[in-house]
């Protein structure tokens, strides 16, 4: 059946923002009392807020004035600014998807304004222009909020939608909005996505392919 929505991730889905935006926040928590590698970044906080990163690195010992989101966004935004590359076949993917006519959506638990710094330069901003959204507008992934308003402004079902996303907050949000998962998994490997009810895939091919577009 030809899927009525594909919702994608942003950041490890359709761009490769995290390798930067680690090492950003590495290098700023370390300023701020904290010494974190850049891989422990990652994986402690990858899927999350920088909100949420700033509440965990206090826990951990960090001592952050009281605008340090501010300056973290403005230095996260400085260093994306630079250019990021888009995930391989990913272009491939949505081209066979508008072919199809099958709408997309993003759903992303990043800022619109970090989206849209991160898409500008390789044209996807403008491909998904007005389906766009982002967890400062509803409660972030896991919660199903911003996938339900995905679908609902699409007027798809959600045995009829599909999410790709890269990590679990987003494949659990999928389960609680009962919409159908592939489970990015090309860094980590399908055993990454053990125990969740998604399908890995380590390729975008790979998605085209089991939708049957």
């Amino acid at each position: 059946m030809t899927p009525e929505l594909v919702i994608f991730d942003c950041d490890g889905v359709l761009v490769d923002t995290e390798p930067t935006t680690d090492r950003v926040i590495s290098d700023n928590l370390t300023r701020h009392g904290l010494t974190i590698a850049p891989h422990e970044i990652h994986s402690l906080f990858a899927g999350g807020t920088l909100k949420g990163v700033g509440e965990g690195a206090v826990q951990r010992g960090a001592r952050l004035p009281p605008d340090w989101l501010e300056h973290a966004y403005a230095e996260v935004y400085a260093a994306l600014r630079a250019g990021v590359d888009v995930v391989p076949g990913v272009i491939d993917l949505i081209d066979a998807l508008d072919t199809a006519g099958v709408p997309m959506a993003i759903a992303s638990n990043g800022p619109p304004q970090k989206m849209e710094i991160s898409l500008a330069a390789s044209g996807l901003w403008d491909r998904f222009a007005g389906r766009i959204y982002s967890a400062y507008d509803h409660a972030p992934k896991p919660d199903p909020a911003m996938l339900r308003h995905a679908m609902q402004v699409a007027g798809a079902a959600p045995n009829a939608t599909w999410m790709i996303d890269d990590m679990p907050a987003g494949w659990r949000a999928a389960q609680a909005a009962g919409c159908g998962c592939f489970a990015y998994v090309a860094e980590g490997g399908p055993a990454r996505a053990a125990g969740y009810p998604s399908t890995p895939v380590t390729a975008m091919a790979q998605i085209a392919a089991a939708l049957g577009i």
